[in-house]
């Protein structure tokens, strides 16, 4: 059983865009630079967002975080999505969601530019991505294929079944395995919370990506031998035994599944990371485009 090492892997990446950025700086060009907007105190939004502009710190891009209240309007949102969209210096920016309920996700969504949607949520994007053609793909999605290639998993004609259907990690990451090309060549079952018969269907799966967001969900009974895990659930689970009063657990029972596993991803430490560092590739591919624009 092998462990994809998501943090490994990431920062790996880290490295390399580090020295591509770095040759930048020695022939004189503008490095990358992201933006991030955050409406709110939302505390897991507010470490996200602040793990994104140490990565960028680290790496030489250059970062703005642009921190609203949470009385901001979806008006106020809306002008300040504008004004990155018309700000040559940004070459890619994200809206950190959650948003407040008082505002419209979606119109938000809608209004960021695509050639700066580094988050790959617009629906340019999207149907880019689905039509096979040159697009900024989801981080998470874009993470998982990532982390496939380099560890070399056989997915060539392999049965994977996906359960959860999001736009965010289900629905792409279904695309993308069925696609020509490396990590892909993929049969896919896409299930959800009204599939019937998912214990049979997971039974089938040569590699299962869990994007559900119910700790513990995939139990050993729903394998098979030789089975490729890929864990993208992420949900902190109450223990009063634990200092911070909660542990991180994924939708896949690691302890038991491993067991059968040829290959699995860790809870934390498998696809989060990766979703950072294919934020950062989208961001260093936003520059290159923007360059080659002008």
């Amino acid at each position: 059983m092998v462990i994809l090492d998501g943090k490994k892997i990431s920062n790996e990446i880290k490295e390399e865009i580090a020295a591509e950025v770095s040759q930048m700086k020695e022939r004189g060009e503008k490095v990358p630079h992201l933006a991030a907007v955050l409406v709110g105190n939302d505390g897991a939004s507010l470490t996200y967002v602040g793990s994104k502009v140490r990565s960028c710190k680290k790496i030489g891009f250059e970062s703005t975080l642009i921190h609203l209240p949470e009385e901001t309007t979806e008006d106020e949102l809306l002008k300040k999505v504008h004004q990155l969209n018309t700000d040559d210096s940004i070459d890619g920016y994200i809206v950190q969601l959650p948003l407040p309920k008082h505002i419209d996700e979606q119109k938000v969504l809608m209004a960021v530019d695509p050639d700066k949607d580094v988050d790959g949520f617009h629906p340019v994007n999207f149907g880019k991505m689905a039509l096979d053609m040159e697009s900024f793909i989801s981080a998470t999605p874009f993470g998982i294929m990532e982390l496939l290639r380099r560890y070399k998993v056989d997915t060539e004609g392999k049965h994977v079944v996906v359960i959860g259907r999001s736009h965010i990690v289900g629905r792409p990451i279904s695309i993308l395995m069925s696609q020509k090309g490396e990590a892909a060549n993929c049969t896919v079952t896409l299930t959800h919370s009204r599939t019937k018969n998912m214990t049979e269907l997971t039974l089938q799966a040569d590699i299962i990506v869990s994007a559900l967001g119910v700790p513990h969900f995939l139990k050993e009974d729903m394998v098979k031998d030789g089975v490729v895990i890929i864990d993208v659930g992420i949900t902190r689970v109450p223990d009063e035994s634990k200092e911070r009063g909660y542990y991180i657990a994924g939708d896949v029972d690691f302890e038991s599944v491993s067991k059968k596993a040829s290959f699995i991803t860790p809870v934390p430490g498998g696809v989060g990371p990766m979703t950072i560092a294919m934020l950062l590739k989208n961001t260093l591919l936003a520059r290159e485009r923007h360059r080659n624009i002008k």
